[in-house]
């Protein structure tokens, strides 16, 4: 056996244990908070750290951009979700929004775009979807009480196994599609299943609806991976990414501080 199938039960454990440890975090705080840890890499970032323990920076940086071409498509995933969620239950609006994310993920990924217009493209999407959902947010979307029981075991589950996934078939599907696979909406999906089942649609969208500004620091973060990975190495990279992710929602939840009455 290879050491990287040796460790992946301990890489999916580690993971699920980062899921966990947010998830409690979030759970705690109001929506705009909750929705700001969603963005960050949660899942996103220990699949990218055993890819790099995997991979040289090379990898990294092809990884970065295909991930990039996934959050770019997350615009089109918060919008349809919004509003399909004021009318519709949780199969058919995490269904479409999932339907219609893959088909223009695909799109885009034909396009193949180099890292300069993905990046203003995903600028652009993603303020765009933040204009429009705007008048969506403003429902009040705390999950009920012993929604804990339920949400940390659903999301580490599906951090474990999107990192199983991923690296388990790095070797086979390249930098480009791994980079894809680690950034299906895995925390925002679960995010909606429960919060959607449990608090309604219109709480749910207001949830996810406010993660919009928060996946464009996210994007940046990546852009960042991979103009940094080959030139400063995979780790100086990846802390670089998380740090501007990170950055960008305490500026994100600073403003909304300031403005709030």
């Amino acid at each position: 056996m290879s050491t990287g199938l040796a460790l992946l039960p301990l890489k999916m454990a580690l993971a699920a244990s980062v899921v966990v440890s947010c998830s409690m975090l979030a759970e705690r705080a109001g929506p705009l908070m909750a929705a700001m840890i969603a963005t960050l890499p949660i899942s996103l970032g220990p699949v990218l750290v055993f890819l790099a323990l995997d991979h040289g920076p090379d990898f990294i940086a092809g990884a970065a951009l295909g991930t990039m071409n996934a959050n770019a498509t997350h615009a089109s995933f918060v919008l349809s979700y919004v509003l399909l969620a004021q009318r519709h239950g949780v199969v058919a609006s995490l269904g479409g929004a999932l339907a219609i994310w893959t088909v223009l993920l695909l799109a885009l990924r034909s396009m193949a775009l180099p890292v300069l217009p993905l990046t203003m493209l995903t600028v652009l999407a993603l303020f765009v979807v933040h204009q429009l959902v705007r008048p969506y947010l403003k429902v009040r979307a705390k999950p009920p009480a012993g929604i804990s029981r339920y949400a940390i075991p659903i999301r580490a589950a599906c951090v474990a196994a999107l990192v199983g996934i991923v690296t388990g078939l790095s070797e086979r599907v390249g930098p480009q599609w791994s980079g894809i696979l680690a950034g299906l909406p895995i925390i925002l999906s679960s995010l909606i299943i429960i919060l959607h089942t449990r608090a309604g649609g219109p709480a749910a969208a207001a949830v996810i609806g406010s993660s919009a500004l928060g996946l464009l620091g996210a994007g940046l973060g990546l852009a960042a991976v991979h103009l940094a990975a080959v030139p400063w190495g995979s780790w100086t990279a990846l802390g670089l990414g998380l740090a501007i992710a990170v950055i960008w929602n305490l500026i994100l939840l600073g403003l909304a501080r300031r403005s709030a009455p």
